[in-house]
């Protein structure tokens, strides 16, 4: 369901409780979400604004955002006119899905203006508009040129008009109802689920201003997930057999939309990583049986030095034009035909027939280094491609790093904000503290290993891996777990790697001492000498309960 009117109302009635507030900073975090971040007289809060065509909405947020180094041109324009301004009023239109946000600041030359900023949120249509005191609009996040919309153009220079708006009765002053016609077409702010929901209610006894009043004083979201989707409002959504969760207004919000935009915005990172990738082991993968085939032909060449000796001792009979010539081998165990170059003579073809050999046996080192390299570097993308599965943003933009320092990409500014103490850090690598004291560390990319492995971890710390699978480099901060612990460490490594969906994966333990970095190799590659195995059964739900444990 997407957020309706009489959702905005009870949201914009919250935003009214931290006004004035001033804004500080703001940045957009992707193609569709806007970031405010806003001083009140007593705290700082972060605004988020999001024109997504489905998961469009407006709240305050405590979550934590990658912000990008280099803003865009929207952005630019929002910090000239906002930053540094006073948010007087925000307001919204009847209980249409859009709101004004009204901000007070001083030009360059220090007067006073003012600025409108529209948020509309109706679906895909989602748009956040910038207006100066003239009604003009500065600048939008999704421009709409004439061509496309005769009606409401939004591009700068263009005079501002509101979105059109069906005439609809006020639910909070309505005392009737027609019984023949839906909710949603009769008042303002409804959507088709809240007024079943009504309905409902009214046919066990409610009167509509009962309901009404319910949802006018509620301050929590009521989540519900049912078979299909998961469905909220204001009130609790009895239409459904399942219980209805209730939030804080502004984190259920968040607990509504953060993850879902999250995997939007890492899709967003990596669908040019997954294609990059996925094109290395297609080139690879290809690469590989022809040189496998050219392998086998140079193993092949012992016969033109067999050859070679032939025509050496037999040539001085044959004569230049001979098209082939059949001779006894030294040991006169069988005759070989050989097809000669009509060019030379016997002695010229023997020539002819030790170059190919030397050819062929120089051949053999080179392909062999070469399928060694091919079967390298299928490996090293197959590991990159089960770790993309499994990334979130960080994780993705740690793997685009490593890329471009390997030189396989281009180096390119890093898109998120990250300043040189950070930069010098270890990589993002998870931790979870278990009942018992332990932590239990875990690497979700190569950067990520290779710094919790040889950096992060101590010698008696104990390190765990898949085996013969792609996937993460598992620490336990001890020397001797218990049972229960040693099997879950080795759970996780199984999950994280690329057996996770099989059953009784092996997973090698062994102390961090034990280990070594495979000279040459590329990060997260190392040997290891006297380990144990263990045989485990990944199971998704211990992994997930393991990882909200530690959320």
């Amino acid at each position: 369901m997407a957020l309706d009117g009489l959702l905005l109302h009870a949201l914009c009635r919250q935003f009214q409780e931290i006004l004035p507030c001033k804004i500080y900073k703001i940045h957009q975090i992707s193609n569709t979400e806007l970031l405010f971040h806003l001083r009140t007289q007593r705290e700082k809060k972060n605004l988020l604004i999001s024109c997504h065509s489905q998961y469009n909405r407006i709240n305050l947020t405590d979550r934590t955002y990658p912000t990008p180094e280099e803003p865009s041109h929207f952005v630019m324009l929002l910090r000239k006119h906002l930053e540094g301004g006073l948010i007087l009023s925000v307001q919204q239109g009847g209980l249409d899905r859009w709101l004004v946000m009204e901000v007070s600041l001083r030009n360059e030359i220090g007067d006073k203006v003012f600025r409108k900023l529209y948020v509309e949120l109706m679906g895909k249509y989602a748009n956040v508009i910038l207006v100066d005191e003239d009604n003009r609009i500065l600048d939008a996040l999704k421009r709409i040129p004439p061509f496309e919309n005769t009606k409401r153009t939004i591009q700068p220079g263009a005079q501002f008009t509101l979105p059109e708006q069906a005439v609809k009765q006020d639910p909070f002053t309505a005392q009737t109802v027609d019984p023949q016609q839906p909710l949603h077409q009769q008042f303002d702010g409804f959507s088709p689920l809240l007024g079943r929901e009504v309905e409902a209610r009214m046919r066990r006894g409610e009167t509509f201003p009962e309901i009404m009043a319910q949802i006018e004083s509620s301050d929590s979201l009521f989540i519900t997930n049912t078979p299909k989707e998961t469905q909220f409002h204001l009130i609790p959504l009895t239409q459904y057999e399942q219980p209805a969760k209730a939030y804080p207004l502004m984190e259920g919000m968040d607990v509504l939309y953060y993850h879902k935009e999250e995997k939007d915005r890492i899709r967003q990172m990596t669908g040019d990583l997954f294609k990059f990738v996925r094109k290395q082991l297609k080139h690879y993968r290809q690469k590989l049986p022809k040189l496998l085939d050219a392998m086998q032909e140079a193993l092949d060449c012992e016969k033109w030095r067999e050859y070679g000796d032939l025509l050496y001792a037999y040539g001085q009979n044959i004569p230049k034009g001979t098209p082939s010539a059949t001779l006894t081998t030294f040991d006169q165990s069988r005759q070989v035909t050989i097809d000669l170059d009509v060019r030379f003579d016997g002695r010229g073809n023997a020539k002819k027939c030790f170059q190919k050999y030397n050819k062929g046996k120089k051949g053999q080192e080179h392909l062999l280094e070469q399928i060694d390299l091919c079967e390298k570097e299928i490996e090293y993308f197959e590991g990159l491609e089960q770790q993309l599965e499994l990334a979130n943003f960080e994780d993705a933009r740690e793997i685009r790093e490593e890329l471009a320092a390997l030189g396989y990409m281009k180096p390119i500014q890093s898109k998120i904000r990250r300043n040189r103490k950070k930069a010098k850090a270890l990589p993002a690598i998870t931790s979870i503290r278990l009942a018992n004291g332990v932590t239990l560390y875990f690497g979700k990319n190569n950067l990520q290993n290779e710094a919790l492995t040889f950096k992060l971890a101590r010698k008696n710390d104990l390190w765990f891996h898949a085996k013969d699978f792609h996937g993460s480099h598992v620490v336990l901060d001890c020397e001797q777990p218990d049972e229960e612990t040693l099997r879950l460490a080795a759970m996780v490594a199984a999950y994280y790697s690329k057996g996770r969906y099989s059953s009784s994966v092996p997973v090698n333990y062994c102390p961090i001492r034990n280990l070594k970095r495979v000279p040459g190799a590329k990060p997260g590659f190392v040997s290891l000498t006297s380990y144990k195995t263990i045989y485990i059964d990944p199971e998704e739900a211990v992994i997930d309960n393991l990882l909200k444990e530690n959320a």
